[in-house]
């Protein structure tokens, strides 16, 4: 399954089906084949891009957000946390995704995501920290951020790591516009992790092509 999930660069991810689905796009090149869904994890600008979403989205296009993220992007389904949408062959459903900062965004306005797909179950993490929800999430692959910028940082990513057990990671938020986190950070998360999960890093090609989109 892990050869069907690819990192376009910052929090952005594809992940060939069937079905298609893309989850915040953000300076995404523009393809030859509409989307299946759209998940969108905040409204935050960077994850909620409505001229990526326009790139990829067709007449049967499902966008799927928070009520934060229908605010913005028309005809969005919105789920609720632990809701859940079944999607041809993908069950996806909505986790909490929040800080613990007071003067973050509510939980409402952000959401992470498991889609379960091909006999896996995906956990996509979004804008957040460590929660006591994570508590409930057994993934078999995990996208975790890591650049601590209200998210996760490497050793609370390695921390989550340790108690979830999924067989596979993908780290996020590195290397990219500017967001702090490097590959340094990704090899860290690699070597603490070591023993626990495979951390799936691209090669340093595709890193450079992301930074420079």
């Amino acid at each position: 399954m892990i050869d069907r999930i690819q990192w376009l660069g910052h929090t952005s991810f594809v992940i060939q089906g069937p079905p298609l689905i893309y989850i915040d796009p953000w300076r995404v090149a523009r393809s030859a084949f509409h989307a299946d869904v759209i998940l969108i994890s905040s409204d935050q600008y960077d994850r909620c891009s409505l001229a990526d979403i326009d790139k990829l989205r067709g007449p049967d296009t499902v966008v799927i957000g928070s009520a934060a993220v229908a605010r913005q992007v028309e005809n969005c389904t919105v789920l609720r946390p632990w809701q859940s949408l079944s999607v041809d062959r993908a069950a996806i459903k909505a986790v909490p995704a929040y800080t613990l900062h007071a003067w973050e965004k509510p939980a409402a306005a952000a959401l992470g995501f498991v889609i379960s797909v091909n006999l896996h179950d995906i956990y996509y993490a979004g804008p957040t920290q460590i929660i006591p929800e994570m508590r409930a999430l057994r993934p078999d692959i995990a996208i975790l951020p890591i650049d601590g910028r209200g998210t996760l940082t490497v050793a609370d990513a390695a921390r989550v790591i340790r108690e979830m057990r999924p067989r596979w990671v993908f780290p996020a938020n590195w290397g990219t516009y500017g967001n702090g986190a490097t590959r340094s950070d990704a090899l860290e998360l690699q070597r603490l992790t070591a023993g626990h999960t495979e951390v799936v890093l691209p090669a340093p090609s595709l890193s450079a092509a992301a930074a420079s989109r």
